[in-house]
């Protein structure tokens, strides 16, 4: 039986990927630091289920504190990095020490303790890192150009995790995860703050005119895309995780009220700092290396989200 260290495990994907690691047969060790991101019973509800099952055990731990409790690893034959401060809009400012601590240190702290014991990672990186790419599709050789603290954190991350590549041996695989979205999604993020407002019968506000897109990735296949790193993922190497759903919050406010059969009273809002105009990932890299093809499309990956929470139209 194999056992993991998921950093993160009471988040959206973290959660998602703490479950199918469960299913799949193997042992789950589980860090989270609950922290004020959003509120923790979320979180707790999130991870309720797998705190139930034998094989998983969970260590409320801020990993930004300093270096990782030897228990963590031990018997450890692979760690999921998950675990950060997320969101563009709110990084600025006084929030920005935060985002160092969460993101910046914890990886300090979990590439450490995995370069010293020889436990290969995988590292949960973003597309915040492009910022408003040259180029879309957009490969991961793409220059990176981050617009948000956040993005910065997250490149900071990657270039970290290549100096304990190149010097201690740290064995690693970086996903530059797309717009992940599903059941369990945060409630900053603009799927569920449209379900919420739909079952709320109140209003929705976009954040700029609605003409911006994103590649958009269901959190199954995220989770299979990571699953997929740690097993035959090389070392060193980085993949766009990209679902090819490319829509605008326009496309997707039609297809959600299509959908669930009702309609959203909609307010068009400025455009916030960090937010991109654009994302689309090259995702080929990941197919031809990894064998891994998204299975959901916008259309089912939205119905499987709608109906989580019993909005999806009978």
């Amino acid at each position: 039986m194999s056992r993991y260290l998921v950093t993160g495990c009471a988040g959206f994907i973290g959660s998602t990927l703490a479950e199918s690691l469960l299913d799949d047969g193997a042992e789950v060790v589980g860090v989270d630091a609950f922290t004020d991101y959003y509120e923790r019973r979320r979180k707790e509800a999130q991870v309720e289920a797998v705190r139930k099952h034998p094989a998983f055990r969970l260590v409320e731990h801020d990993l930004g504190a300093g270096a990782l409790p030897d228990s963590l690893l031990e018997g450890v034959d692979g760690v999921f990095h998950l675990a950060a401060r997320p969101g563009v809009r709110a990084s600025w400012g006084a929030a920005f020490p935060a985002y160092l601590n969460d993101n910046l240190a914890a990886t300090h702290a979990v590439v450490e303790a995995s370069a010293a014991r020889g436990v290969p990672m995988v590292f949960a990186s973003s597309s915040s890192i492009y910022g408003d790419a040259l180029a879309y599709p957009t490969s991961e050789d793409t220059r990176p150009a981050p617009i948000s603290p956040y993005g910065v954190t997250k490149l900071a991350s990657e270039h970290l995790i290549a100096a304990y590549s190149r010097d201690f041996g740290l064995k690693c695989t970086a996903l530059r995860y797309f717009t992940v979205y599903g059941p369990r999604q945060r409630p900053d993020m603009a799927f569920q703050r449209i379900v919420e407002a739909l079952a709320a019968g109140g209003r929705f506000e976009v954040y700029g005119d609605g003409t911006q897109s994103r590649d958009f990735t269901y959190v199954a296949d995220a989770v299979a895309a990571t699953i997929a790193a740690m097993d035959a993922g090389p070392s060193g190497r980085t993949y766009n995780v990209g679902g090819g759903s490319e829509a605008t919050m326009r496309d997707v406010l039609a297809l959600v009220e299509e959908l669930s059969g009702r309609s959203l009273e909609v307010r068009y809002g400025e455009r916030v700092a960090g937010d991109v105009r654009r994302t689309l990932a090259d995702a080929s890299s990941i197919r031809d290396e990894l064998e891994w093809e998204p299975r959901f499309d916008l259309r089912s990956g939205l119905a499987a989200q709608l109906e989580a929470v019993g909005a999806l139209a009978s």
